[in-house]
């Protein structure tokens, strides 16, 4: 992308990107509902949820699918919330295989049935992703808040497999269950998944609140690093094992999803597209609508895409970077949580004049209890 793509005020409505310059988008992360039967005190959807009533019919995500198809979106990944809880799901399925999406459910699996697993794979389902809590049933139950949740996953698991579906399991991973990840690395070997998302807890929403009781101890973290390099070893070969540790402790800046608005767009329950997941945190961002707007057109032209793209909107140290066109800054909504300032360097790079921040949150962790969501 070029530097001069984008560089208009966040909150303009004439900023077109020149199409020669912006890549089409490789992924779509659709919302269909922020409704989930799990009560997760890590869980990164807004505080204020979005209503069963404000949520997209089944004709507009059609369109907005193959909006998709048209505009170069190669995979549509089914999120929520708990997706299962849609009752059109098969319906979506099929229409996302219609307009050409590889199409990945990503699922707590609780309240979603072998038998509908199985339509949703005759509908063109390319894959399952199962979220888990944990390796150890009784606390995975009671993080999720769902007695019985560990064994309803493992059974699913263990179907999606059967029916010839590419399996990833995904844990997130806080003070609780860091020490359990070469644990949870077998179990997903065990299941017959084909990879596995070791991801730390981002903290948006819920998670924010939890933040002091959910860090895990430098300690904690240096030991993690060793045994999960032990572990990935161990299924080198038969499993792919991808792993974020949290930004706290890492002293350089992630890049947000490869870069504001250049890789992938989120569809909230009721059409709002966004950036990332947790762009809705900035003030000041106008997010279009699907209601309204073609996704092309909010792809290229939205001001909430065009506000962080590109290099230009940059700050020193950022603006003179190295590492501009490989980090883009990092994350501009942890940048705003800990600094008050989208535009900042996101703290955790430590040439950030901010990073004591991110240093003292790091060690900030307490017994303080958590914080359950609903």
């Amino acid at each position: 992308m070029s530097r001069r793509c984008c560089g208009r005020s966040p909150t303009s409505t004439s900023w077109i990107c020149d199409v020669d310059t912006l890549p089409a988008p490789l992924g779509l992360l659709a919302e269909l509902t922020h409704r989930c039967p799990l009560g997760c005190p890590y869980c990164s959807n807004p505080l204020a949820l979005e209503p069963r009533a404000d949520e997209l019919d089944t004709a507009t995500w059609r369109r907005v699918f193959h909006e998709a198809g048209a505009l170069g979106v190669l995979q549509l990944h089914l999120s929520g919330g708990e997706p299962a809880l849609r009752p059109d799901l098969v319906d979506l399925v099929a229409a996302a295989r219609a307009a050409g999406l590889y199409t990945n459910l990503i699922t707590s699996a609780v309240g979603l049935t072998e038998q509908r697993l199985a339509a949703l794979v005759a509908a063109g389902l390319d894959h399952v992703q199962v979220s888990i809590q944990d390796v150890d049933p009784g606390e995975a139950d009671r993080i999720a808040r769902r007695p019985g949740a560990f064994a309803r996953k493992r059974r699913l698991a263990e179907e999606a497999v059967r029916l010839g579906l590419p399996l990833t399991v995904n844990c997130v991973i806080h003070r609780g269950n860091i020490g359990r990840i070469p644990a949870i690395v077998g179990l997903a070997a065990a299941l017959g998944a084909g990879r596995v998302e070791i991801a730390h807890a981002q903290y948006h929403g819920w998670a924010l609140a939890n933040r002091s009781a959910l860090m895990p101890t430098p300690d904690q973290v240096a030991a993690a690093r060793v045994a999960l390099e032990a572990a990935r070893e161990a299924v080198r070969g038969r499993l792919i094992v991808e792993a974020v540790m949290p930004d706290h402790h890492a002293g350089l800046a992630k890049p947000c999803l490869g870069g504001w608005g250049r890789r992938s767009l989120n569809v909230t329950p009721s059409g709002l597209v966004l950036p990332c997941h947790a762009a809705q945190t900035i003030p000041g961002l106008a997010f279009w609508s699907v209601r309204d707007q073609p996704l092309d057109r909010i792809w290229r032209a939205s001001p909430a895409f065009a506000a962080f793209r590109g290099t230009d909107w940059m700050r020193e140290p950022c603006a003179s970077c190295a590492w501009r066109d490989r980090d883009f800054g990092g994350c501009r909504c942890q940048a705003l949580a800990l600094t008050g300032d989208a535009r900042a360097t996101d703290p955790a790079c430590r040439l950030s004049p901010h990073h004591a921040i991110v240093a003292d949150l790091a060690t900030g962790t307490d017994d303080a209890p958590i914080r359950w969501r609903g």
